[in-house]
């Protein structure tokens, strides 16, 4: 037994993504031939600042993975907790079967850069443009380029949800502000 196994314990490696799954869990919105819809994710990250890069993994298998492809555009829409339920919800369904806006009860709202709809229930909608797809043959990665941001100042709720990769989810809590600690990235303050 090598040293410090006495204290850890083996864990699946099928489950590591319970351990490091990316979040807030959002909202991703796409138009394909005038039919709106709406996918839950939750694998995404960041990739730049200028211009603003996400990466984020759309599986083959969703309704949603062709219209990205085709369309080359979509809307990530930030939800809090408040609508958790519903977004949940939106994950146990396919597009391709029902109109999520309506079954589900969502608010579609036009966007300004791209076709798809902003949600006006979530906190923040960002509209997005293909910029990358080398590697969604492979892995289902799709890189997007933010071309509009929006935020809805007005709302009381902003927490958001993270998955845990079982079912189960953590709330945004507690804030800790340590601004003067940023001394090598003060263009992020």
């Amino acid at each position: 037994m090598a040293q410090g196994q006495e204290i850890m314990t083996e864990f699946p490696l099928s489950k590591v993504f319970h351990l490091i799954e990316p979040g807030p869990v959002v909202l991703v919105t796409t138009m394909h031939k005038k039919k709106a819809n709406v996918m839950t994710m939750s694998w995404h990250m960041m990739m730049e600042f200028e211009p603003p890069l996400i990466g984020c993994i759309v599986s083959s298998a969703n309704h949603s993975f062709a219209a990205l492809r085709a369309t080359k555009e979509c809307v990530i829409a930030v939800p809090t907790v408040d609508i958790a339920t519903k977004v949940v919800e939106i994950g146990n369904c396919s597009g391709q079967d029902v109109d999520k806006f309506k079954s589900i009860g969502l608010t579609p709202l036009p966007a300004e850069q791209v076709q798809a709809p902003l949600i006006a229930e979530c906190l923040a909608n960002l509209e997005c443009r293909v910029a990358n797809t080398t590697l969604a043959n492979k892995y289902c990665l799709f890189v997007l380029e933010v071309v509009k941001a929006w935020t809805d100042p007005r709302r009381k709720e902003r927490r958001t949800i993270h998955a845990n990769g079982d079912g189960t989810f953590v709330v945004d809590g507690r804030t800790l502000n340590l601004k003067k600690k940023m001394v090598k990235w003060p263009q992020f303050i």
